[in-house]
């Protein structure tokens, strides 16, 4: 990618798509940090576009459409995972370089066709993988070698909630297929694993009509390696107990979080393991993309990597359609 050019005249000027938390963070670091300036927002509706504008002193557009004609140089993609894929192509088709928070699609053709327009029009094009910043993972892998050749990992999620919010996370168009939606849960184990050779899947809604009260999925993941990982998401009014568990099982120990308390264990002794906070995660994003856009600096992840982690979560998709494994090319 080419140079952006930075001086101090010349501030990166960045519009965002979305209100919410993760758009009210990227806002809040770029306004503290002296090189960009938030200049245009779009949000779900009129009266939260204007609220947020004011707070950031930026213009409120009211379509994406509008957002990503504007003069700026950099579209900060936050909103509901559905729209991701039309607002990065547009994005990139009028020259501005793009932040998309995971996925980067729904569709993986779609997903495939963004990376190559990123590549063939020199824009960044960076999807958030704000899990592979957080202490959690830092702990994961810097601990990893001490438990030998490891043959089985296992990542839970889930979250009861009574009643389920009537909000777009529980729909099943604008959220999506909840392994592809929540790309983190498989993002973790592809760059810990490596290549997966096939995925069988299953996944159960409740609830009638776009809205759902729950949903359940389930997947087996064998790695190229040997790796065997079980990964649950889960979330709603059907569960009753809260999880958050990775371990991650050895020939010489094993790796156990649950929440943000973690602990090796082998056979002579556990070992408690300091956990870093998760805070602040977007805003250490943020400033890498800066950095990336302003000198060149490598980026934590590439556009590639989560679109890998894309295709088996798509695989994922297929095994819970047909009910067999998918073995992935």
């Amino acid at each position: 990618m080419r140079g952006f050019g930075y001086s101090e005249e010349r501030l990166v000027r960045v519009g965002i798509v979305g209100t919410g938390y993760a758009a009210k963070l990227r806002a809040e670091t770029f306004q503290k940090d002296e090189r960009s300036q938030v200049v245009a927002i779009v949000g779900h509706t009129p009266e939260k576009t204007q609220e947020f504008a004011q707070t950031y002193q930026a213009e409120a557009l009211t379509s994406w459409v509008d957002l990503v004609q504007a003069d700026i140089d950099l579209v900060v993609i936050s909103n509901v995972n559905k729209e991701h894929g039309a607002i990065a192509t547009a994005a990139l088709q009028n020259n501005k370089h793009v932040v998309v928070e995971y996925p980067l699609a729904l569709d993986v053709t779609e997903a495939e066709n963004i990376v190559t327009l990123a590549r063939d029009r020199d824009k960044m094009l960076h999807v958030e993988h704000i899990e592979l910043l957080g202490g959690l993972h830092q702990a994961l892998k810097q601990n990893l070698p001490t438990i030998g050749e490891v043959f089985y990992a296992r990542y839970a999620t889930v979250t009861p909630q009574h009643p389920a919010p009537h909000k777009w996370t529980y729909h099943k168009d604008l959220f999506g297929f909840p392994l592809i939606a929540a790309l983190s849960r498989l993002h973790r184990l592809t760059d810990l694993f490596g290549e997966v050779a096939s995925v069988r899947c299953q996944n159960r809604h409740w609830g009638e009509g776009e809205f759902y009260q729950a949903c359940l999925c389930t997947a087996q993941l064998q790695f190229t390696s040997g790796v065997i990982a079980d990964v649950t998401y889960a979330k709603g009014e059907t569960l009753w107990q809260d999880e958050r568990k990775f371990e991650i099982h050895g020939e010489k120990g094993g790796l156990i979080f649950e929440g943000d308390a973690g602990k090796l264990v082998q056979a002579e002794q556990t070992t408690l393991i300091e956990v870093g906070s998760r805070r602040g995660l977007f805003a250490k994003d943020t400033e890498m993309v800066l950095n990336h856009l302003l000198t060149n600096t490598d980026m934590y992840v590439s556009p590639t990597a989560s679109l890998y982690t894309l295709k088996v979560a798509d695989a994922a998709r297929q095994s819970a359609e047909i009910g067999q494994a998918v073995v992935i090319s």
